[in-house]
């Protein structure tokens, strides 16, 4: 069966906010205040150590990765409490997502969100009747880039790897298409923007009302 695995946080939905927020909780039980705002949203992206760093960077202060440890699992405790207040689904994502389901292809998420945490997401915001399986950063013992994880969600779907392809928004989505030896289609609405384009991908996705044709473009 024809395959579309999407990434979720920066290609489906837009999570920046409660991201951010998570990590702001942190550092306001810390006695910081708030520290990331905007400027962050790419950070967001790159995961809840990544946004701890850089809040530390940006307070100036001293720590180590024994400080990034002991705050992470209360980030993640923060996200889960608070995890679908601001984040919203990308423009045309659903109808192009039925589309493609009406058209007989399978659908899935591959993401490196946790996966309990992505399956929560994915309820909150109404869409788990869309996608046919879901692999997160912890359903197996390594994540994307390796292709191990995009593999085995399209096992699970039922489709086949040789007529499938990605759908993301960052280079670990590119390098795991090229691990795969899949098509890669990068979103231009997500974090990093048209700056995609310097990944070179097989297509860059612009809105998502071109996504049915993108997918037959490239499985036919």
């Amino acid at each position: 069966m024809k395959t579309v695995v999407f990434d979720l946080d920066g290609t489906l939905a837009d999570t920046s906010a409660d991201l951010l927020a998570a990590a702001n909780a942190c550092f306001e039980q810390l006695g910081h205040g708030v520290v990331l705002d905007s400027r962050d949203v790419l950070t967001a992206f790159h995961g809840g150590r990544a946004m701890l760093r850089v809040g530390f960077d940006r307070l100036g202060v001293g720590y180590g990765e024994d400080d990034i440890s002991r705050e992470y699992p209360r980030l993640l405790r923060a996200y889960a409490d608070a995890i679908a207040v601001h984040t919203r689904m990308y423009p045309g994502a659903v109808a192009a997502v039925e589309a493609l389901r009406m058209d007989g292809y399978r659908t899935a998420i591959c993401t490196n969100k946790p996966e309990a945490l992505a399956v929560e997401l994915v309820r909150r915001l109404g869409v788990s009747h869309l996608f046919g399986a879901l692999v997160g950063a912890d359903t197996l013992t390594v994540r994307k880039p390796d292709p191990a994880p995009y593999v085995e969600v399209v096992r699970r779907v039922g489709g086949a790897v040789g007529q499938s392809m990605l759908i993301g928004d960052t280079e670990t989505d590119r390098l795991t298409g090229r691990a795969v030896g899949v098509p890669v289609a990068l979103v231009t609405f997500g974090p990093e923007g048209a700056g995609v384009a310097r990944l070179s991908p097989e297509a860059l996705l612009d809105r998502y009302e071109d996504l049915p044709g993108l997918a037959a473009r490239f499985l036919g």
